[in-house]
């Protein structure tokens, strides 16, 4: 059993306050990573994934992945962003033509993703948004990716608390807000639209974003083995996530445990 820290019994009342913390209240070794995705990130990317599927090119030269490391730059090869999820075509879907990618190295692939999606969370919504700046010697931004080093045409934000949609396109090096028309955003180099759809998914009846045609039927979802990989990852991920909390509460009640020890009532507010 590791070691723990008594607090002082004027601290008391804000420690018990709120004993669970979310995955955004604990600390990462990785200052951009918040940690594993929570439930909502989940869902709405293997919405994305499933059905992600342009009618204007072969399915064995699309690829798109959830919470996918791409790496960016070949003289820092340690650097990379994790979109939420993004889609890429012109490129094989099976790395190398027979097997599945752990990573996206743009310097192998060559082929820099359409559209790049992030879901807003409590902490990374300022470098989603682009409001982050970079100091010399360290990684740019995600902005800064993904506007001048990877030049993705299409940037994506979706925040599930204002259910606000934001859309940037790339126009002369530089991203620009698009209106959307009906709602949605038309994308003609895929053939597809980008919108929000209110529905019964994964159990939760809310607003989700999806993959429509241009007058706004939804694309039925699919499932290949890659994808099923990826979930099977999601489920794994999150079955970590709960083991994580359930050792959380355990230290919680050993810690009232030894505060009552000492005198000190954890539950009297």
């Amino acid at each position: 059993m590791s070691m723990i820290t008594l607090p002082t019994p004027s601290n008391l009342e804000e420690l018990f306050r709120h004993p669970m913390p979310t995955m955004y209240d604990l600390p990462s070794e990785n200052p951009e990573d918040p940690g594993l995705p929570d439930e909502f990130h989940a869902f709405q990317a293997i919405l994305l994934l499933l059905t992600f599927h342009p009618l204007n090119w072969d399915p064995e030269m699309v690829f798109s992945q959830m919470d996918h490391n791409i790496y960016y730059d070949v003289n820092h090869p340690l650097w990379y962003k994790r979109p939420d999820w993004f889609g890429v075509v012109g490129v094989q879907r099976r790395y190398q033509g027979r097997d599945m990618r752990l990573s996206y190295v743009m310097w192998e692939e060559k082929v820099s993703p359409l559209i790049v999606v992030e879901f807003l969370s409590p902490g990374t919504e300022d470098g989603d948004l682009g409001r982050t700046t970079s100091g010399p010697g360290r990684p740019p931004t995600k902005w800064q990716v993904y506007e001048q080093i990877l030049r993705v045409p299409y940037y994506v934000i979706f925040s599930r608390y204002t259910e606000e949609l934001q859309v940037f396109r790339l126009v002369r090096n530089r991203y620009q807000m698009v209106a959307l028309t009906q709602g949605r955003l038309w994308i003609p180099e895929i053939q597809l639209s980008l919108g929000l759809w209110e529905g019964e998914y994964m159990g939760y009846d809310r607003l989700w974003l999806r993959w429509m045609t241009q007058s706004g039927e939804l694309i039925t979802p699919t499932m290949d083995a890659a994808t099923k990989a990826a979930i099977e990852r999601v489920k794994q991920e999150k079955a970590l996530a709960e083991q994580r909390a359930a050792l959380a509460e355990q230290q919680i009640e050993e810690l009232k445990a030894l505060l009552r020890d000492r005198g000190f009532d954890p539950d009297d507010r």
